[in-house]
């Protein structure tokens, strides 16, 4: 199967009543998805009472299969991934040459095969990179018929066990009886588990756990919850210059400070090593006295100058008006910030205030006797 045909609008957005769908033209290539179903703020606050039911199908999945797969997939990613065995859910960068991110996905790891899902702006670039890439190895690489669907919140696991699903737990996947694929993660808020269907019967899947107990609910809330999780979304949160480190969150959970080479690692180890990006992602509080909010690509400035760039920008329905940044470590704090002609401020819990020695700078210091 070299691809899969994705619907201008997915079946959820015809199927449940009140749903007002992401625009076509959107940044983050979420188009087509319900952005809520008429009570934004509402639908937000089951993801900390309930169970909350998110539409994720505008992702990618792309199926990588033969028995060299695990081998040939952690020689491309920052993720280890040689010796994963089946049930193991993690994530992964792919990089390019200078160490720049161009891919961030999701790894679901099966008995017979992986699972990547990926943001839809970047699914057909990496599944020509990943063919580009197979030579000899016995691997085959294809896309896959299968959309996800989030729940989260406290009531997830109960959910899941009404419909009958499996509860892998946080960065875990099982397989149901029936073959449905449910994987755990930690983020956002206190973790969700994303269930991968086949999109012929998304609604089918849907309805499964709607009648199991969960609330239909926008991806607004989830975009929300991203947003004070930290964790950068592609077109919205990552330019042309972001590298692993700029993205706290991502070190560890993505990226593997101890593995073997991989295309852009050397930018990984020198900064992880000897220095600190220049910039790192932080939370932004908008002010929400003016209508007029941000958009994904304003300049953050200090009076005249540029110090950073706004990526995502959303309503949290405890916090209001949020926004996702990268910002010089020298501007977090201290500093009068604007964006969009509209204040903002960083967030205190997120600043970097990262002022250890590095370790390979104090291994060159004892070298030198200092």
């Amino acid at each position: 199967m070299a691809d899969v045909t994705i619907d201008e609008f997915s079946p959820i957005v015809h199927h449940v009543a009140g749903a007002v769908a992401v625009p076509d033209g959107d940044p983050g290539g979420r188009a087509g998805v319900a952005w809520h179903y008429g009570s934004p703020l509402v639908e937000q606050r089951a993801i900390a009472d309930g169970a909350a039911l998110v539409d994720r199908s505008h992702l990618r999945v792309i199926r990588v299969s033969g028995p060299d797969r695990l081998e040939w997939l952690n020689t491309l990613f920052s993720q280890k991934l040689d010796d994963a065995g089946a049930g193991v859910a993690t994530e992964a960068l792919d990089l390019d040459p200078q160490g720049r991110v161009l891919h961030h996905m999701g790894v679901s790891v099966l008995e017979d095969s992986v699972l990547l899902d990926v943001s839809p702006l970047g699914a057909e670039s990496l599944h020509r990179f990943l063919t580009m890439m197979i030579f000899r190895s016995d691997v085959t690489v294809e896309f896959a018929d299968l959309a996800i669907v989030s729940v989260l919140g406290p009531d997830a696991g109960k959910v899941l066990a009404a419909a009958g699903l499996p509860d892998p737990g946080a960065g875990a996947v099982a397989v149901s009886d029936d073959g449905t694929v449910v994987r755990g993660t930690t983020w956002p808020a206190a973790g969700a588990r994303d269930v991968f269907v086949a999109r012929d019967g998304l609604t089918d899947g849907w309805d499964r756990l709607v009648s199991a107990g969960a609330t239909p609910t926008g991806l607004m809330a989830w975009e929300a919850e991203r947003v004070v999780s930290l964790h950068p979304e592609p077109g919205l949160d990552i330019d042309g210059k972001m590298i692993p480190h700029e993205a706290p969150t991502w070190i560890g959970p993505a990226v593997h400070l101890d593995k073997g080479c991989y295309r852009g690692q050397e930018t990984v180890s020198r900064v992880h090593n000897l220095g600190r990006p220049p910039r790192t992602l932080v939370l932004l509080h908008v002010d929400g006295s003016d209508s007029a909010l941000p958009e994904p690509g304003d300049p953050v400035t200090a009076g005249k100058r540029t110090v950073g760039r706004v990526g995502t920008v959303v309503e949290h329905h405890e916090l209001g008006p949020v926004a996702l940044a990268l910002v010089k470590r020298s501007s977090q704090e201290g500093v009068d910030l604007a964006a969009g002609g509209v204040a903002v401020a960083v967030d205190p819990s997120t600043v970097d205030r990262d002022e250890s020695v590095r370790p390979g700078r104090a291994a060159v210091d004892k070298l030198r006797g200092r």
